[in-house]
């Protein structure tokens, strides 16, 4: 936190810094950020349409292990270096499915890392990224707790990255090159899970609802906290507060504690209130969550459509240094045709049901059949 302004207006009767708002340090008032708002593209056709559902090739050569029933799946015994084209579509449908899915002990080089995930689409950038091709993700040390008396971001706080984006980014992976024995993880909750653990009246609801996602919290932290500029100047979004996923058709929770600040339809306490539940509402889907322990050369690839993730913070010393890269995803939108995953794991029981009466029936002689007395 040394670059805090509040750290430089300590008061005299407490002994701590004066919570000074972002919004009164020069150095924000000052920037002036030299690349040009977005616009919105129309990306690829996702690279997981293209997949055999049943993966066949990718499930060839790497076994699939997964963490819970909700969210979360390992692959063994593969380098991500060594997929072809028609596996990594089928990794990208996995992806899609469970969220994240992780691999350990890979070979993959930046260089390969960034060729790898170009199959996916166009690269994406972060605000505040220099390089066009990758971000540098560290640790965290700092009690975020804390440090949200004096910076109005959540930055530690459950998010989809970027999320506030006219494109925000459909996949993300993670590469870790230095990492510290304990402490370090990462966290993901399936917001597919977070929907269908809503009340069928709290769903309908949510349906109708545009979640405000906002960089501004973001754009005044990354100032007076990392003393660096963003490129791009603030950016408000209005997203449907629940999105139709383009690849699976399932209803995911876009709204995320990191980034949403409101809802559009409502009025500042009922946003508030809301934004309160959904709070509690992430943190406490432990069924729909999974941490991933870290270790030097592994490799998360997630779905930022259909998860929230954090990084969760520690007091570790040694230091924590990964290689994400980003691609551009369709501008979210709600297709109230689509479907909760619970929703449809209960239609598709029940018709796989009728399925095996209607065969009795069939090998019984038919609805009309009678066995002579």
């Amino acid at each position: 936190m040394a670059h805090l302004e509040a750290r430089k207006h300590v008061s005299p009767d407490s002994g701590f810094p004066i919570t000074l708002h972002p919004s009164f340090n020069p150095k924000i008032k000052q920037h002036s950020p030299p690349e040009p708002p977005r616009i919105e593209i129309v990306p690829e056709k996702d690279r997981a349409l293209f997949a055999d559902p049943k993966k066949k090739a990718l499930l060839a050569v790497a076994k699939r292990v997964d963490l819970t029933e909700s969210v979360g799946t390992v692959l063994e015994d593969v380098q991500l270096s060594q997929l072809n084209g028609a596996q990594l579509d089928e990794l990208a449908l996995l992806v899609t499915e469970r969220g994240v899915v992780f691999f350990r002990d890979q070979d993959l080089t930046t260089e390969g890392q960034v060729e790898l995930f170009g199959h996916y689409g166009i690269l994406d950038r972060h605000p505040a990224q220099k390089d066009t091709q990758h971000v540098v993700i560290r640790g965290s040390r700092e009690d975020h707790r804390e440090l949200l008396k004096y910076t109005p971001w959540p930055s530690g706080d459950f998010h989809a990255d970027t999320s506030f984006e006219i494109n925000p980014p459909s996949y993300s992976m993670l590469r870790m090159e230095e990492h510290p024995a304990v402490g370090g993880d990462t966290a993901w909750v399936s917001t597919y899970g977070l929907y269908d653990a809503l009340s069928d009246a709290m769903k309908k609801f949510v349906d109708g609802l545009h979640a405000v996602h906002t960089s501004r919290l973001q754009y005044d932290t990354i100032l007076d906290l990392w003393g660096t500029g963003p490129n791009r100047a603030p950016v408000d979004s209005h997203h449907p507060a629940v999105r139709s996923h383009p690849v699976t058709g399932l209803k995911a929770l876009n709204v995320n504690p990191g980034f949403v600040t409101g809802f559009a339809e409502l009025k500042k306490y009922e946003s508030d209130k809301l934004l309160d539940f959904f709070a509690y509402h992430i943190h406490s889907a432990d069924d729909h969550a999974v941490r991933w322990k870290w270790s030097v050369g592994g490799v998360a690839m997630w779905d930022n459509r259909c998860t929230n993730h954090r990084v969760i913070p520690g007091t570790y010393e040694a230091p924590r240094r990964g290689i994400r890269t980003t691609v551009f995803g369709e501008k979210p939108y709600f297709d109230p045709t689509s479907e909760g995953r619970a929703e449809r794991q209960k239609r598709l029981k029940e018709k796989e049901v009728k399925g095996k009466d209607a065969v009795e029936v069939v090998k019984l002689g038919g609805p009309n059949s009678f066995t002579p007395a």
